[in-house]
């Protein structure tokens, strides 16, 4: 990966993170409480690989799930090549 620098007040580059943090805290992060380092750990993987990439629809993919949108673009490519 190469890291992209903008101008200065550019805030376009930052967008996207800044939506996926704002997601993850106020979807799950605020709502619980971990005993552990571990515990935030092993919940914070299930949020982000279970639900957020295979389950949560998302606006910018046309309010489908990154994996729904993964495996119809597969379809199409199959169907192209």
């Amino acid at each position: 990966m190469t890291a992209s620098m903008s101008r200065k007040g550019n805030c376009w580059d930052n967008a996207p993170m800044e939506s996926f943090f704002n997601s993850l805290k106020n979807e799950r992060v605020f709502h619980r409480r971990y005993a552990t380092r571990s515990a935030a750990k092993a919940d914070l993987f299930d949020y982000i690989e279970v639900f957020y990439n295979r389950k949560r629809r998302h606006s910018s993919l046309n309010y489908e799930s990154p994996a729904t949108h993964y495996a119809a673009w597969l379809e199409r490519e199959k169907l192209a090549a």
